[in-house]
């Protein structure tokens, strides 16, 4: 079955690989220069949304427990330096995964444990440190109030992944990556664009970074849809949870320091 959602054509043709290179546990390799990939044979299981769901929620379980030792733990004095790690490593992680296209279980729980430490300290730097009470637990409810919310225009069809759809995002999130990242190297330089202070200017692109990690998660459905539909092998429904877990703690993020900017307004 094609389909036109660039990543998971990129996961189909690893798959394809896999079985190709005689990978343990398959019993017969795809169909070649067919553009066509059947159900997983009897000797693997293919992933199904429960899969996905279980590996979300124990990634997310990671990720909290990983933020709460890094919070009790790490001291206020070690707070910046660590997170600046923590970060970094996550960066490099993350892109690894993406890029690799291949489903690896101990690559996605390192990163998940990394980003929970990244998450913990900074949520520590923003309600103890910056003293901003009460702002993690208005960021997560939010966080998670817009995830149920996207969930459930995507089940009622509200809104779809459309071609078009998937253009847009691709190039919206390409645009605000390189956006976030130009701002980061001009900010070593001493350059200060306001983009991320708290301005109108850093509110508005807030905003524009919300909407974008919120409209990411309708990718994130479709994948998922797509991947069950396709009969990816179980497995690659890890993949599936790491793109869930990289928008929520994007969308987190990007909710904690517009919170934060809206608080310091009072």
């Amino acid at each position: 079955m094609k389909t036109s959602n660039p990543v998971l054509a990129g996961l189909g043709q690893a798959a394809e690989r896999e079985r190709a290179a005689g990978q343990p546990g398959y019993a017969q390799p795809y169909p070649v220069g067919t553009g066509a990939y059947p159900a997983a044979p009897p000797a693997v299981r293919p992933m199904s949304i429960d899969d996905v769901v279980i590996k979300t929620v124990a990634l997310l379980a990671i990720v909290g427990v990983a933020g709460a030792v890094a919070w009790n733990v790490v001291p206020i004095s070690s707070t910046r330096p660590i997170a600046i790690a923590a970060a970094l490593v996550g960066l490099v992680l993350g892109l690894v995964i993406s890029f690799m296209r291949m489903a690896n279980p101990a690559l996605i729980v390192t990163y998940a444990l990394v980003e929970g430490v990244f998450v913990g300290l900074i949520s520590k730097s923003y309600q103890v440190i910056a003293g901003y009470h009460g702002i993690v637990l208005q960021a997560v409810t939010a966080t998670f109030g817009v995830f149920f919310l996207m969930a459930i225009l995507y089940k009622t069809k509200v809104i779809r992944a459309t071609p078009r759809f998937i253009r847009f995002m691709v190039a919206a999130l390409a645009g605000v990556v390189a956006v976030i990242l130009i701002n980061l190297v001009l900010s070593l330089f001493g350059f200060d664009t306001g983009l991320r202070d708290n301005g109108a200017l850093g509110i508005g692109f807030s905003l524009v970074c919300i909407v974008i990690a919120s409209l990411s998660f309708v990718l994130s459905f479709h994948e998922v849809e797509e991947g069950v539909r396709m009969g990816l092998p179980e497995r690659y429904s890890w993949v599936a949870a790491f793109g869930i877990l990289v928008s929520l703690i994007w969308l987190y993020l990007e909710v904690l320091r517009l919170l934060s900017f809206l608080q310091g307004d009072d």
